[in-house]
């Protein structure tokens, strides 16, 4: 209890704080915090997910289990079971977890606990699902018109958050490279383009750093960027300010593709070159 009063009073301080802190890595939608962002299971034990509800009502969540794939721009795009993978299936067979909804006051954290089934009959891999939070939204009374003839329906919007549950089976190797950096731009603004290729049986994530030579300091840090298995391929854009995108327009940088802090930091793959 005194743990969860602890992750409670970290969450609540707000995403800002928790995003420095590595241990304690938090995603939020609507008014539900959720840490960690990202679970790993090697078969040895389970974990805890914890829950925070920073909104001023009590609210009631369902927990479910999804596939999702990625495609090669990143995006990842909901399956339908039935026209999943036999891997994907093997998924969401193994992966189990409790409560399944929750009712959450404000300011009180819940803990989810995730462990596995048994997979002695499952070949080495790396199996993946996604799990889905969403808030139930209260029922309330349809009213009319006054005159009895119209129904005034309120709609409400439904907040979820996913995170992926990654059960990893046998000694898994994965490798990643990096090529073909370009200054594009989006909707919001300039970014560094780049593609990101991945080999091996499992996936890899940490954060893109690019620097200009002789600097200390990266001019850029996005954190949370993976190559799920599916793949072997994807784009990976980098936002950049005016004066960033400026600033290495025509030169000579370092684009860093490391692990993350709390599994050491080291270098995944890296790519020196000019920026046009």
């Amino acid at each position: 209890m005194k743990f969860l009063r602890n992750m409670a009073a970290a969450l609540t301080a707000g995403l800002v704080a928790i995003s420095a802190v590595s241990s304690v890595p938090a995603r939020a939608a609507g008014d539900l915090l959720v840490a960690p962002t990202r679970v790993i299971l090697d078969g040895k034990r389970g974990t805890q997910v914890i829950l925070n509800n920073v909104g001023a009502e009590e609210t009631t969540y369902r927990i479910s289990l999804e596939i999702k794939r990625m495609g090669e721009d990143g995006r990842l795009e909901e399956v339908d079971p039935a026209a999943a993978t036999e891997a994907e299936k093997a998924a969401l067979s193994l992966v189990r977890y409790a409560p399944r909804r929750v009712t959450l006051p404000p300011n009180q954290p819940q803990s989810i606990r995730v462990g596995l089934n048994p997979a002695d009959s499952l070949p080495d891999g790396e199996y993946r699902v996604h799990m889905l939070f969403r808030a139930i939204p209260k029922t309330n009374a349809v009213t009319d018109d006054g005159a009895g003839t119209e129904l005034k329906i309120q709609l409400i919007p439904l907040y979820g958050i996913t995170i992926p549950i990654i059960v990893r089976k046998g000694n898994l190797t994965a490798t990643a490279a990096l090529a073909n950096a370009r200054l594009g731009r989006d909707e919001d603004g300039p970014v560094l383009e780049l593609d990101a290729t991945r080999k091996g049986e499992r996936s890899v994530y940490g954060e893109f750093r690019v620097m200009k030579p002789g600097q200390a300091e990266p001019l850029v840090v996005q954190k949370g960027i993976s190559i799920y298995p599916e793949i072997e391929k994807r784009k990976v854009d980098l936002p950049l300010s005016e004066e960033e995108a400026a600033s290495i327009r025509g030169g000579e940088v370092i684009i860093a593709y490391h692990d993350t802090p709390e599994n050491g930091g080291g270098l995944i793959a890296e790519l020196r070159t000019v920026v046009r």
